[in-house]
């Protein structure tokens, strides 16, 4: 099993509308500005938590910036 980081995870697809996808990247660089994928670790934090897994805690969140206004 590849490790949390590790450049060899199996790439997964998400449809989501490109602004919000686009946000969610800003967004995930305040949390996590290093690596090749920031949105990677807050996805994966999401998930545990989602499935209920032993010490999952919901993915820290950025403060209010740019990307909490919708697009008009």
């Amino acid at each position: 099993m590849p490790s949390e980081d590790s450049e060899y995870d199996t790439p997964r697809r998400v449809r989501m509308p490109d602004d919000e996808w686009d946000a969610f990247l800003d967004a995930a660089k305040q949390v996590h500005p290093d690596g090749r994928s920031p949105r990677g670790p807050v996805l994966r934090e999401f998930i545990r938590w989602y499935l209920r897994r032993p010490g999952a805690k919901l993915p820290e969140r950025p403060p209010a910036g740019p990307w909490s206004t919708p697009p008009k």
